[in-house]
């Protein structure tokens, strides 16, 4: 599926993980491999951009953290990137460079690149988000299936077994996810794409389309 692909949804020149990106066809095949990445990378971080803190976190000296956030490694926190109040980050974590990570949103095994926007009550896990991706308030990535079974990524004409349990949503950059929108998972949605508020999304998402319910999914003018 070309949908899907690492190099149809990202510009990896917004990221610090471009490196590990490069080695793989589908974003998910990544998720795997977050954690081994941030600790390699994270020791050879410049000293004078980034400060270390606590067990395998790096922190650029721009970036701010609100005393009452929580950091837990894995963990790099990117240049003026902003981590608001109780924002909980569980680790195996990356907040690119100008992002911004908001109050009472939950992070884990995840990439931001540099200037996402998950600013307020997200749950964003085993997930992917491209270069000035937003989720509006509330919306979340559910990263488990109910029966417990394997994330399957399904296309019109075309489906992919992960292998994965844990799976979110890869979305690719300029998405913007509606309020309180569930991504289920395996979603993948393409670059420029809209997800009107309070949708429930699985499955592909072509580019450069406005998501307005399962049935509705018209292509930008």
């Amino acid at each position: 599926m070309e949908d899907c692909k690492i190099k149809n949804l990202y510009n990896l020149d917004e990221t610090i993980a471009k490196k590990l990106l490069e080695k793989f066809t589908y974003p998910w095949e990544v998720l795997p491999h977050i954690e081994e990445f941030i600790i390699e990378l994270g020791n050879s971080l410049d000293k004078n951009i980034y400060e270390k803190k606590g067990d395998n976190i790096w922190i650029a000296k721009s970036a701010k953290v609100y005393p009452t956030a929580y950091i837990n490694g894995p963990a790099i926190i990117g240049e003026d990137a902003e981590i608001r109040h109780c924002a909980f980050i569980r680790g195996k974590a990356i907040v690119g460079n100008g992002a911004v990570v908001g109050n009472s949103t939950e992070l884990k095994n995840v990439i931001l690149f540099n200037k996402v926007q998950v600013p307020h009550y997200n749950y964003v896990g085993d997930s992917i988000l491209g270069f000035k991706a937003h989720m509006g308030a509330g919306s979340i990535t559910s990263n488990v299936k109910s029966d417990k079974k394997l994330v399957v990524v399904k296309g019109k004409e075309e489906q992919i077994e992960t292998g994965l349990k844990k799976f979110g949503a890869m979305l690719g950059d300029n998405v913007e996810v509606g309020c309180n929108s569930v991504l289920n998972p395996g979603t993948v949605i393409g670059r420029n794409t809209n997800i009107y508020p309070l949708s429930s999304v699985r499955g592909v998402i072509k580019e450069n389309s406005i998501y307005k319910n399962k049935n509705e999914i018209v292509e930008k003018i």
